[in-house]
């Protein structure tokens, strides 16, 4: 078989951890986590940031400060992709800790340091796990697993000479994107949600959110995925809610405590659909991973035939060394226990290990089979979190702590797969590219301390400016891991309407149809379904266009992905800011709508026009330059 050659030969030495690029990887880590928090806890999906952090890379390094190393670009998106993967396992699971403080005066919420150790604590884990896998699922599958996103952000990094026209997308995103987040819910010059009524099919409703991230979850989840999202909003919305009020009447049924008659429509969802939902997505979680079992099992047995393996003493071959490896693990895990208030003993310490392991090793080699959008975290830690608090139970650790603990267990697991994942596609990318893989693995501890610092203080910002729950931050995926939690440590939950949502899972799983963004759409308010399909019919009126070529139309495809994450960051990072404002009391004093300008729904509905207008006259715009370039 023919050896592979990298893009830098090993023997020739560049640019790589330099101050340059840990400093620009850090700041890129904060601001896509932050971002990916804000949108994970609004609509419970999170974005990859590895190819939009190496354009914006290439766009400052090699545009602007005129640096020309491509292993320094890609030290720059290893690191600021770090952000984005600690922020989608933190969501998942932290939040559960703010709202049981909420519910009872009692609990004390959780610290700023416990929140980032544990956040820390997982992501170390997570990269030190993948560090021994490295050789066998990197170099000696070379060919074998493709790595959809780590290949995909090597041929952005070999194409570094149009870095600078490519970032443009994602500041131009980000730019227009955080504009119009503040003139709608700085200024509150329009509403951010409109909604409608029906009122001849009574339990029935209808809205979107007219802001510009969930058009671009959209954008670049395709029509496809989008639509499955819909059919579950369609089955909730139109069909189970106006049932409900015609066979219901004057009936009262838990957990709802007046008549169902008398309930609004978000009162419906809340009360019951969003039970419905949440069984449907706990079904998908499991029947994601029992289908995925088969890969799982081959998966770990070739992980733990390469462990430890190396493949040469090169500088493309070097690893942090394995003893060092093990012992960081070890350290870490341990270290949980000992730290103050996170109720996690030498024996979690153990099940961590062991769970951790695991699953870092299911997560970064099906990522190399599936890609990191198809990883099913989420399955992994309802997983982790039933037979965590099923153990725990009968150990006799229950109530609150045996709850908190579980929730603590499952974070740092869940964290661990998320990182493993993404540090398996950064190590790819890096092979392709010539990188040196230990300089890679310490860039990812570099990020995951810096990631985890800083969604410690998002999660604070966040819970103190609006609350976890609240409308403005519904937290769907730590509202789903809450009641998990709840149900088998209390017995607590409405299970009638949790098994509705298990068998409608099996019906649809027996349709052939993808069951967990379907289980998703019926979990999550219509009102956010809408706009991300509206982002997939444009991804799908952009692709069905004529072009000259292929290639034409593949760059306005990434146009859109790369403008889509740029509006994505745009409205979180100006989220984020709202809630920093909202702390100090500044919000009052620049809404609009208290002094009377406001432009109703309508208003909105023109702005969010514009919007979607501006962002395919962007992406076409775009084309044009370039089709007037390669002319030349």
């Amino acid at each position: 078989m023919k050896q592979f050659k990298p893009y830098i030969p090993a023997d020739k030495v560049m640019p790589e951890l330099t101050p340059t690029s840990v400093i620009l990887g850090i700041i890129l880590a904060v601001v896509f986590g932050g971002a990916n928090a804000y949108l994970g806890l609004r609509v419970g999906m999170t974005v990859s940031a590895s190819i939009p952090a190496a354009v914006l890379s290439m766009g400052i390094v090699r545009m602007i400060m005129r640096r020309d190393s491509i292993l320094e670009n890609n030290m720059v998106q290893t690191i600021g992709s770090a952000g984005e993967s600690l922020a989608a396992g933190a969501i998942f699971t932290l939040p559960t800790l703010f709202m049981w403080a909420d519910e009872n005066p009692d609990i004390k919420p959780p610290s700023f340091l416990m929140i980032a150790f544990v956040a820390i604590c997982g992501g170390l884990i997570g990269v030190l796990f993948m560090i021994p896998l490295r050789t066998a699922l990197i170099v000696e599958e070379h060919g074998t697993l493709p790595f959809p996103e780590g290949t995909a952000c090597a041929e952005v990094l070999l194409a570094g000479e149009t870095g600078g026209h490519k970032s443009m997308q994602v500041f131009s995103g980000l730019g227009i994107s955080a504009v119009y987040k503040f003139i709608a819910d700085g200024l509150h010059l329009f509403p951010g949600e409109i909604t409608w009524t029906i009122s001849s099919y009574k339990g029935s409703g209808f809205g979107m959110d007219v802001l510009p991230a969930l058009v671009g979850v959209g954008y670049i989840c395709g029509a496809k995925v989008a639509s499955y999202l819909l059919s579950g909003a369609v089955l909730g919305w139109f069909v189970i809610m106006p049932l409900l009020v015609l066979v219901g009447g004057d009936n009262i049924l838990f957990p709802a405590s007046v008549p169902i008659r008398e309930l609004s429509v978000d009162q419906l969802w809340g009360n019951y659909v969003r039970y419905i939902g949440a069984g449907a997505v706990a079904a998908g979680g499991i029947f994601s991973l029992l289908k995925s079992f088969p890969l799982i099992a081959s998966t770990f047995a070739k992980a733990l035939k390469g462990f430890g393996h190396t493949d040469g003493n090169s500088r493309t071959s070097k690893d942090i060394p394995l003893p060092y490896a093990i012992g960081g693990i070890l350290i870490v895990a341990f270290g949980l226990s000992a730290f103050p208030n996170i109720p996690i003993n030498p024996v979690t310490s153990i099940l961590i290990i062991i769970f951790g392991f695991f699953f870092a090793t299911v997560s970064a080699r099906m990522v190399g089979v599936v890609g990191s959008s198809n990883n099913p975290v989420s399955g992994m830690a309802i997983a982790t979190l039933l037979f965590a608090t099923i153990l725990l139970k009968q150990a006799g650790i229950a109530g609150y702590r045996g709850m908190t603990s579980a929730i603590c267990i499952g974070t740092v697991i869940c964290i661990i797969a998320a990182m493993a994942g993404d540090t398996s596609q950064d190590l790819k990318t890096g092979y392709i590219v010539g990188a040196t893989p230990y300089l890679q693995q310490i860039g990812e501890l570099i990020g995951s301390i810096a990631s985890g610092l800083a969604i410690g203080g998002v999660l604070y910002l966040l819970n103190a400016a609006w609350g976890y729950g609240s409308t403005e931050l519904p937290a769907p995926q730590a509202t789903l891991m809450k009641m998990v939690v709840e149900g088998v440590m209390n017995g607590n939950l409405p299970w009638g309407l949790v098994i509705v949502g298990i068998c409608i899972a099996v019906v649809v799983e027996i349709l052939g149809i993808p069951v967990l963004p379907f289980a998703i759409g019926l979990y999550l308010p219509i009102y956010l379904t809408v706009p991300i399909m509206i982002g997939g019919l444009i991804r799908l009126f952009v692709e069905k266009r004529r072009f000259a070529d292929e290639g034409s139309r593949e760059t306005v495809r990434n146009n859109g992905i790369l403008f889509s994450s740029g509006m994505i960051a745009g409205e979180g990072l100006v989220g984020i800011l709202l809630a920093v404002l909202a702390v100090f009391g500044v919000s009052d004093r620049i809404n609009l709508g208290l002094m009377g300008f406001h432009l109703g729904k309508w208003g909105g509905c023109l702005f969010f026009l514009a919007l979607l207008f501006s962002m395919i006259y962007m992406i076409h715009k775009t084309k044009d330059k370039q089709s007037s370039n390669n002319t030349l």
